[in-house]
């Protein structure tokens, strides 16, 4: 089942084994038995530290993964953890082994600290690259806290839950078993719907900044090493470090990588901020600025932030359709990630509304799990790059449909159809669909900055060459801003720039 590299790789991380560990397996005589079998026996025959029992658990087939000598660790897997969730896999091995997480101490105490019994069930798709994140914090929260426990399940193993439960997204999470949340989760936002978030003491004690950057994208994290860089003080508020880029699975165009994965990116960008000794105030979000003597930051929780200078790089989110039934069957059919949740309409008929790259993109990833594919332009043609064209037109279970205005999503747990408008006619039309896929562009996140800096009518923040905005001291960058194109490593750059012009700002100051 492992290839020869695999099995090299994972050798190395069983060599690391702080303790002796037990696979405890709930087994029948099912294929899918077998596949889970043969999967634990290939790893346990790596290692003399690992062995097997049988264990009858909820889910058949199942496992458990204890230390031999401490008992139930609370971290199960309900099917095979391959695909994107190997890793989840690999880093429950270690951790339940004894291995400490890699999270901040404040965190760690916060999790301890939960009083009560949460068992927690995530339902995943080996393809979903944002799964992982999910599993991985849940099952820290579970190695840390007896209180706790966690169990990935695969949802191809186990269809008939999905199906009885309407899971209609992945990661979709039940907390005891009610519906606790969907999407991809921070572990800091996990902790916080459970325990609180941190209180604003938390923050009394930091002293001001020489650069505080808002934003955990391409652009923040690229300020943030540029800072860093210069020797001087650099924060970082994040309320999910990675940002846009972890929606994005395949990248092909960042300069000397042909390519890697959105979520592989920002993991190795992290730890590159990482080796500066930057102030990472993770699952925090800024709701005030305003400058005074110093620039003052308001966090969500009330903390303030004081710095000299600041740069905002808040990135951009999925533009809404803004009609009847979106927000009520959001991830109950209507979704914006076709690589996360594209396997849960296999043999559906779906909608993708957005002709552009990131729509035609989706379109061509569908069409071979989907039963039909309609397209829905809202322009007299679609705007994607002919490449993308040319393989969408050759595929045939695809409709595209231009001139299209959405009216309304419709149905009664979960989406049933939608209605669109033929602009050239004003006729309506009913698809009947049990899916749709919203991908129609990007708006700026800066809401919230209305009434602190100079923003354009579409809500992106002015800067000059500088980087610098209208208020003297703030800076922004990346897809917040009135920047052309929006592309990671224009954002990357236009981090990198305001960094330099904050710095170049606070040496005039002294000077």
């Amino acid at each position: 089942m492992l290839d020869n590299e695999t099995k090299t790789q994972l050798k190395q991380y069983l060599d690391l084994l702080e303790a002796e560990l037990v696979f405890s397996v709930s087994l029948d005589d099912s294929e899918d038995s077998k596949k889970v079998t043969e999967f634990l026996t290939e790893v346990a025959e790596m290692t003399s530290r690992v062995t097997i029992e049988p264990l009858k658990l909820k889910r058949t087939p199942s496992f458990e993964i204890n230390q031999k000598e401490a008992g139930a660790s609370g971290v199960a897997f309900a099917g095979l953890p391959m695909g994107h969730e190997f890793t989840s896999f690999i880093l429950a091995l270690l951790q339940v082994s004894g291995r400490a997480p890699k999270i901040d101490d404040a965190l760690i105490k916060q999790i301890q600290a939960i009083d009560r019994p949460l068992h927690f069930e995530t339902y995943v798709s080996l393809t979903c690259h944002n799964c992982p994140d999910v599993v991985q914090a849940l099952n820290i929260m579970a190695v840390l806290n007896p209180n706790i426990s966690h169990t990935m399940i695969e949802g191809g193993m186990y269809q008939a839950e999905v199906d009885a439960k309407k899971v209609m997204a992945v990661p979709t999470v039940f907390l005891n078993d009610e519906e606790f949340g969907s999407g991809r989760m921070t572990i800091e936002e996990l902790v916080e719907k459970v325990s609180g978030p941190l209180s604003a003491n938390e923050f009394a004690d930091k002293d001001p900044f020489d650069v505080l950057v808002i934003g955990g994208g391409p652009a923040g994290a690229s300020s943030a090493i540029y800072a860093a860089r210069k020797g001087i003080k650099t924060g970082m508020v994040v309320e999910t470090f990675g940002g846009q880029v972890l929606e994005t699975l395949g990248i092909e165009n960042v300069i000397g990588t042909p390519y890697i994965e959105g979520p592989q990116l920002m993991c190795q960008v992290e730890e590159h901020v990482n080796q500066y000794g930057v102030d990472v105030m993770k699952g925090q979000r800024a709701r005030a600025i305003q400058k005074k003597e110093m620039i003052e930051v308001e966090l969500a929780n009330g903390a303030q932030l004081k710095t000299k200078t600041a740069i905002l790089a808040t990135g951009a989110r999925w533009r809404a359709i803004n009609v009847p039934g979106e927000k009520e069957f959001k991830n109950k059919g209507i979704a914006y990630c076709p690589h996360c949740d594209g396997p849960l309409f296999k043999d559906k008929e779906v909608v993708v509304i957005g002709g552009g790259n990131s729509g035609i993109e989706a379109a061509i990833d569908l069409a071979g799990l989907a039963k039909h594919i309609y397209i829905l332009e809202f322009l007299p043609e679609l705007k994607a790059d002919q490449v993308l064209q040319k393989k969408l037109h050759a595929l045939p279970n695809v409709t595209v449909i231009t001139n299209a205005a959405t009216k309304e999503i419709t149905g009664s747990t979960q989406v049933e159809a939608l209605t669109y408008v033929d602009r050239l006619t004003n006729e309506e039309h009913t698809l009947v669909v049990e899916g749709v896929f919203i991908l129609i562009g990007l708006m700026p996140n800066t809401e919230w900055l209305k009434d602190s800096v100079e923003l354009t009518s579409r809500g992106e923040i002015l800067v000059d060459k500088h980087g610098a905005t209208n208020i003297e001291g703030i800076f922004a960058a990346g897809d917040c801003t009135d920047s052309a194109y929006k592309q990671i490593i224009i954002s990357m750059g236009s981090g990198a720039t305001a960094a330099l012009g904050a710095f170049d700002y606070l040496i005039r100051r002294i000077e």
